[in-house]
């Protein structure tokens, strides 16, 4: 850990300073002061600077895609905080590699500005109209899509999209911001740009696509109309740990010679898969790595059912147990059996196969992942917005194992264990904290379910019709009541027994 004093003397993270950076750290090679603008990128996290941003500086130290650097971009009161720290250091980033035969660090140099944070997005909206931006990125969450979840279509009720149709000239959020650049790019004779979802939802570039132009359509039919003919939105499959950053990752970079008030740590693994379809041109990411099919959906849902919903088995029960990260989780040997059980008897069944990879392949790869205690990716974090990473990643497991009628005792489980954790307490009697954008509600209905677990799957606004599922509602309370009488472990000792 670094005290104050290693902070002062670490070298301040800007392009000036570049070259006096410990000779261990990789930093740029190329001139930045070069770099054209080809991407706008909204939502400038942690994932994103660890995996597009990486992949474009490397194809930029290999001297390529010189006119494809980046700008980043937000709508959210968080996105103006970051654009302040990456602004100090002139938009560069340190990736700190954590893995434990030992930690390297390397400034990445892609993104060159960074767009103020508006409540009308003018300049947002300018600069994607500009027809050098080929690419409008995004990592806004899973559950930052305005997704009906009862239709899968644009939730037109919801306040902030009701406002984006009232005032298309002045949106408040990123997809409205998007409809007006691409109206303007119209209106000019441009073509438009490729929309591009980097989050983890599958089918992500379709859900992009229904989102932006049911929007469009709202407001201009002849827009909606021009974009389902000429514009793309490619579906992709992203893959790497990246925790969020706190005062330890601060340290570490200062111990590691840097002062970077935003610094990233990643794991030893990337992936990224997508599909070719861009509509304006597109970076050569193939030659940093990244791989180009038409197999997206098959890469994805491999990806999203193992990993993804395997972080929701992990966390739920490591949140109530007071286990701080995954890793934690995994050397818990309970637990660590029960994730395992859990993938092998009742996810991996569901999952096809990948080019390379088998499914039961992909459970070993993830395993010694999760279990890298180098890594604090905490529990908590992997448990944040279970009302959309449930829904999103356990959930359809769950109806395809009972239209299957495949085993469903430990996915019912693992529901029983998030509605025990939204009831807002641990084994120990502290308090969890809010965690989800619709905690209040789900703790009203995790108390009442403590008594009536049914109450819980009354929340057909998830459940649908899964709660009238004899089977899984059994299940799911016989689980639940167990948790509630003999605690956390004697729930998971029972499955795996």
């Amino acid at each position: 850990m670094a005290d104050g004093s290693e902070r002062r003397h670490a070298v301040p993270l800007t392009d000036a300073a570049l070259a006096m950076l410990p000779s261990s750290i990789l930093r740029p090679t190329y001139d930045r002061s070069m770099l054209r603008p080809g991407i706008v990128h909204i939502g400038v996290g942690n994932f994103h600077r660890a995996h597009q941003a990486w992949y474009l500086h490397r194809l930029m130290q290999a001297g390529l895609a010189q006119d494809w650097a980046i700008i980043g971009a937000g709508v959210r009161p968080g996105d103006a905080i970051m654009r302040d720290k990456l602004l100090a250091q002139d938009c560069l980033t340190t990736l700190v590699e954590l893995d434990p035969s030992g930690t390297s660090a390397e400034v990445v140099g892609s993104m060159i500005d960074f767009l103020p944070v508006e409540t009308d997005n003018a300049n947002l909206i300018a600069a994607m109209s500009n027809p050098n931006v080929r690419i409008v990125a995004m990592t806004v969450t899973e559950g930052g899509y305005y997704v009906d979840p009862k239709t899968g279509g644009l939730d037109l009720t919801h306040p902030d999209i009701v406002h984006d149709v009232a005032h298309p000239d002045s949106p408040c959020t990123a997809f409205g911001a998007i409809v007006a650049a691409l109206s303007k790019r119209k209106a000019a004779g441009h073509g438009p740009f490729t929309s591009q979802s980097c989050d983890n939802l599958q089918g992500n570039g379709d859900i992009l696509r229904t989102i932006v132009v049911s929007l469009a359509r709202a407001t201009d039919e002849d827009l909606a109309d021009w974009l389902e003919t000429h514009a793309t939105f490619p579906n992709s499959m992203v893959d790497c740990i990246v925790p969020a950053t706190g005062a330890d990752e601060i340290a570490l970079a200062a111990q590691l010679g840097i002062n970077d008030a935003a610094p990233v740590t990643h794991e030893n693994f990337r992936q990224w898969v997508i599909e070719d379809a861009f509509c304006a041109g597109r970076p050569d990411w193939d030659k940093a790595g990244a791989i180009f099919t038409d197999q997206v959906h098959s890469y994805e849902a491999m990806k999203i059912r193992i990993l993804n919903a395997g972080h929701q088995v992990l966390a739920n029960a490591g949140e109530l147990l007071g286990l701080a990260t995954i890793a934690d989780c995994m050397a818990h040997p309970t637990l660590r059996r029960f994730f395992r059980k859990v993938q092998m008897d009742e996810i991996v069944p569901h999952v096809a196969e990948v080019p390379g990879f088998t499914p039961a392949a992909y459970v070993d790869l993830i395993e010694p992942r999760f279990a890298n205690n180098a890594i604090r990716d905490t529990t908590r974090r992997v448990a944040f917005d279970g009302s959309s990473r449930h829904t999103g990643f356990v959930l359809p497991i769950l109806r395809d194992a009972i239209q299957a009628n495949g085993a469903i005792a430990g996915l019912s489980l693992v529901e029983a264990l998030w509605a025990r954790m939204c009831a807002g307490t641990r084994e120990d009697g502290s308090a969890i904290e809010s965690n989800d954008p619709h905690w209040e509600t789900l703790t009203i209905a995790a108390q009442k379910a403590k008594t009536n677990p049914q109450a819980w799957l009354a929340q057909t606004q998830y459940y649908q019709e899964l709660a009238q599922v004899h089977d899984f509602s059994q299940q799911f309370e016989t689980w639940l009541r167990l948790i509630w009488s003999d605690g956390v472990e004697a729930a998971l000792n029972a499955y795996t027994a």
